[in-house]
């Protein structure tokens, strides 16, 4: 498996001090370079006649890989490293959020109105009318981002504090990208019951849930039971937000090789909640031959050990992950790392598609197969075309939000992926720009209109 590429997770700062003369920086940024280390900024924050302080970024591939980039440099003559630090630590100290008022309270008259005695008018109004809470409260415009810690990202069941950076970066993502108040929910259970009963009772302060990194096949009981229990709109990112993206970025994948959805061969390895959500949103879309595999291989209905989702794509045929994908003319990894090989890729049908959408490390490294492919993309930032729910959440709930939706319909997903795939002009389209940056200012306005256009359709749509 070829290494990974520097990337700004494993981004280090090094201030040091060196005499001031000619060369000095250019012994340091050779080290750095030497050892496969992406240079950044680069600022002086002191020169004096005899010395000059530096602090230099440097993006590395891992944490061995940062600390030997640091001893490179100790290790050099007349360099004083001064300090050094762990950039995205220092990001996350004290957490990423934070709740600010948008009403001042510089005078008793703010203070009245505010809170007591003033806001006893405000309850009274919605205890008359519970459908003014919309209007006099946060609900209208806020997430709950809730979660049991079992299926942290890739990294497993860590639990809920362990889950928390992850939810505070969430909240960031509903604010930055889809104007939305968002806020972490790390409950200290995963007992499904349990989980329901709390969402429900906290309800009545938001607008929607946004279930996140719970694991399969729980998730799917939960995210149901809520849906039918409460009449804000529940929406299970890890699922339905991958399955989003994923059909926008296929859509144009397979515009490029003028093949159509409904006559491709498809295999997604991985049947946890983002593989069967995929699966779900490209049958509704069209597609017609899916094959899912498992670490156990080909889901097949013979096989005694598939739960109630994983039968729902059961074949007749079964076999291992290499031999669904022999003729195969789309992969669709959500799954692990390094479980492809490049004889693999070979095996598959002429200008191959291959998502491999594991992180941080992807099923097969885009380096060992890029000759082979039509098209690949991966969930990794440092590489063309990523698969990245922040192009579908934000503006999936701020569609929802705003037309009140009271649930969300398969119908709505595949109006965001269509409006997300829509964004990338046909100039514009190639095998390395299959999907609009996650930047694109467009792309939470274009996805929320569809969304709700959806929403009034399937008549969930209350304003």
């Amino acid at each position: 498996m070829a290494n990974l590429t520097p990337n700004p997770s494993y981004s280090l700062s090094i201030r040091f001090q060196v005499p001031n003369q000619p060369g000095m920086l250019a012994s340091v940024t050779q080290a750095v370079s030497d050892r496969g280390g992406n240079l950044g900024q680069i600022d002086v924050v002191e020169q004096t006649r005899h010395s000059s302080t530096r602090e230099i970024v440097v993006d590395t591939a891992s944490t061995e890989h940062a600390e030997a980039i640091i001893q490179a440099v100790k290790a050099l003559p007349n360099v004083k490293v001064l300090n050094t630090y762990d950039r995205t630590f220092a990001l996350h100290q004290g957490g990423k959020i934070t709740v600010r008022s948008k009403a001042p309270l510089s005078r008793q008259s703010d203070l009245a109105m505010a809170y007591t005695p003033g806001v006893g008018r405000v309850c009274m109004a919605i205890a008359q009318d519970p459908d003014r809470v919309y209007e006099l409260t946060i609900k209208r415009n806020t997430v709950a981002i809730v979660t049991d810690g079992s299926a942290v990202l890739g990294l497993g069941n860590l639990g809920a504090e362990a889950a928390l950076p992850v939810m505070e970066g969430k909240a960031m993502l509903f604010k930055e990208f889809g104007g939305l108040d968002a806020f972490p929910i790390c409950l200290a259970t995963q007992d499904t019951d349990a989980i329901v009963e709390v969402v429900k009772n906290i309800a009545p302060v938001f607008g929607g849930v946004n279930l996140e990194d719970i694991a399969a096949p729980r998730c799917f009981e939960i995210e149901a039971r809520l849906q039918q229990e409460l009449n804000i709109p529940i929406f299970h990112d890890d699922q339905h937000g991958t399955a989003i993206v994923t059909l926008a970025a296929l859509t144009n994948a397979l515009k490029l090789v003028k093949k159509s959805l409904s006559d491709v061969q498809i295999v997604i390895n991985g049947a946890g909640a983002a593989g069967v959500a995929i699966a779900r949103l490209l049958k509704k879309a069209g597609a017609t031959q899916i094959q899912m595999c498992d670490s156990q291989g080909i889901l097949s209905s013979d096989r005694l050990d598939l739960n109630d989702q994983k039968r729902e794509f059961a074949v007749e045929k079964g076999g291992k992950l290499a031999d669904a994908m022999e003729g195969a003319d789309v992969f669709l990894g959500v799954s692990a790392p390094g479980v492809v090989t490049p004889e693999m890729v070979k095996s598959m049908a002429k200008e191959p598609i291959v998502f491999a959408m594991a992180n941080p490390v992807p099923e097969i490294q885009p380096e060992l197969v890029s000759d082979d492919v039509a098209v690949i993309a991966t969930g990794r930032s440092d590489y063309a075309n990523q698969i990245n729910n922040v192009l579908a959440f934000p503006g999936v709930f701020r569609g929802a939000l705003d037309c009140r939706a009271s649930g969300f319909t398969t119908s709505m997903y595949l109006g965001a992926a269509l409006a997300i795939a829509d964004l990338v002009s046909d100039s514009d389209l190639n095998r390395e720009h299959i999907i609009p940056s996650v930047f694109d200012d467009r792309v939470a306005i274009a996805v929320a209109a569809a969304v709700q256009r959806a929403a009034r359709e399937d008549g969930v749509a209350r304003i």
